[in-house]
């Protein structure tokens, strides 16, 4: 065992005074010595957290004492140092941003595609009267994805919604969603079924329980994950790499933030290229004054921004040949 453990869960489960709920919640969390992000809703919880194995077993046990939360699925990683720098846990609209907030037309609670177990979704996959559904991001899909999985060209979650038109000629398959752990997939199913998809199903635990429970075959490249990580392995079947660096071309798995703060562009770099632009994605943000220092791991602490990010035009990136 490593001296370490980082948990990766969610639980649709509507909260009550969530606000100060997640003040005390930020409490429990630093008393066990926890690090991570957690986001609390109205509607529920959405994690991932670090610390011993002793800290993380507490908080599990904590968590799944409280009946809203019974059912939360951890997903667990051992890892040699906490993924984390910092704790935090915040209220926001939503556990994860899609815009889908009216419980009439989207509740995970009650209506969510068919929850398909790993293995399952393993034998499904490769029917020819099915289609598997890629919900991530672009970021997240460049670096690791299911073979032959179709994706939305979407920059955020939030997108996923006005580009659901695109999989109209999909109505008549069955159609098999996917992502990190689960959790989007429970908004994006339920509105594919809201839109007149009949046979939708979801990857239930997502990308990182089908690596622990089917050998993550056939998933290519690796799973993009939202801590210090960034991304890690899940294939140990018939691994791939399908990402490419950026500046170059070359096959890398690395993905970084510019060093430029203003830019802060997720993208794949390898480490020759990281060293030669100083850990950004062009000689512009190279050469900016609030350039952050490069040590070769391209993660950065988050600090206040001097722009309208909202305003920014994301850069486009080639597509994988």
């Amino acid at each position: 065992m490593k001296a370490y453990q980082t948990l990766l869960y969610y639980c649709y489960s509507p909260i009550e005074n969530a606000e100060e709920f997640a003040e005390n919640h930020l409490a429990f969390c630093k008393s066990l010595g926890l690090v991570g992000r957690i986001i609390v809703a109205d509607e529920g919880l959405n994690g991932t957290v670090s610390g011993t194995p002793k800290a993380c077993q507490a908080y599990m046990d904590a968590v799944h004492a409280d009946p809203r939360f019974a059912k939360t699925d951890f997903k667990v990683d051992e890892v040699d140092e906490p993924s984390f720098v910092k704790m935090h846990c915040r209220y926001k609209p939503e556990i994860v941003h899609s815009g889908l907030r009216d419980p009439h037309i989207i509740d995970p609670t009650k209506k969510t595609g068919v929850h398909l177990e790993p293995k399952e979704f393993l034998e499904m996959k490769d029917r020819d009267d099915v289609v598997v559904l890629d919900v991530r991001s672009d970021y997240e899909h460049k670096v690791g994805h299911f073979k032959n999985a179709v994706r939305l060209d979407i920059e955020n979650f939030r997108e996923f919604p006005e580009k659901i038109k695109e999989l109209a000629k999909y109505k008549d398959k069955k159609i098999l969603t996917y992502c990190t752990g689960g959790i989007k997939c429970e908004k994006a199913s339920a509105l594919l079924l809201h839109e007149g998809f009949e046979q939708v199903y979801q990857l239930h635990g997502g990308i990182i329980k089908y690596g622990k429970e089917a050998g993550g075959k056939d998933f290519e490249g690796k799973c993009y994950v939202f801590d210090n990580r960034v991304a890690v392995d899940v294939n140990t079947v018939n691994p791939s790499v399908v990402s490419t660096c950026f500046n170059c071309g070359t096959q890398t798995t690395k993905m970084i933030n510019c060093a430029n703060p203003e830019c802060n562009e997720h993208f794949t770099q390898c480490d020759e290229c990281g060293w030669k632009m100083d850990g950004c994605c062009s000689d512009a943000c190279k050469a900016h004054p609030r350039k952050r220092e490069y040590d070769g791991t391209g993660y950065y602490v988050k600090i206040p921004q001097t722009v309208n990010l909202s305003k920014r035009k994301h850069k486009k990136f080639p597509a994988k040949t």
